[in-house]
């Protein structure tokens, strides 16, 4: 008998405190952006081609510039492009600092592999700049940059990241434009 009302008294106090519970995720709400001066939550990402890629690892070598694209809202998106672009004719000028760019495509898992070789078809990407998959928005989620939203994916975001995974520089664009520059990356990396 006591032993029933011992286990009667548990699951009381459980449906008691799941309410709480419950409440208090909900209050947590999503994560949040790593802030100039924080360290950069470490991520391994696959590129098309399913080769691993690891924020420490590429850090080991020198700092990382983490590009966060808007991936395929429904459409290729001609500000990203322009800025890849851009990206892409200074990347010798990143080279010559040992910077590695991140180019990170958001999406659902499903056909996201075939919307990026897409996007980047005709382009040719040197060694220091490496396209990467973020399938079902997983990093975007992490890094706190879910642009959740009809025919949205993420929030167009820069982060430079130091040898040490501190981030240095941070932008955040919460709309199409506002992005950073090849010149504002460049500017950071040559302090």
């Amino acid at each position: 008998m006591k032993a029933r009302i011992s286990r009667l008294g548990v699951m009381l106090t459980v449906v008691a405190l799941l309410p709480l519970s419950l409440m208090a995720a909900a209050f947590a709400g999503p994560a949040n952006p790593p802030k100039v001066g924080e360290k950069a939550p470490d991520v391994t990402w696959q590129t098309p081609s399913a080769t691993s890629v690891t924020l420490s690892k590429l850090l080991a070598t020198g700092p990382v510039a983490l590009v966060v694209l808007r991936g395929f809202p429904g459409y290729q998106c001609p500000i990203c492009t322009v800025q890849v672009g851009e990206l892409l004719s200074k990347s010798e000028a990143f080279a010559a600092t040992k910077t590695q760019l991140v180019l990170v495509y958001p999406g659902p898992a499903e056909g996201l592999k075939q919307r990026a070789e897409e996007f980047v078809r005709g382009k040719t990407l040197p060694t220091n700049i490496t396209l990467v998959l973020d399938p079902d928005y997983a990093f975007t989620n992490q890094y706190g940059l879910r642009w959740n939203a009809p025919h949205e994916t993420a929030f167009p975001s820069t982060f430079v990241i130091d040898k040490s995974g501190k981030v240095v520089f941070a932008k955040i664009s919460r709309s199409h434009g506002g992005r950073a520059k090849a010149a504002e990356i460049l500017d950071v990396l040559s302090r």
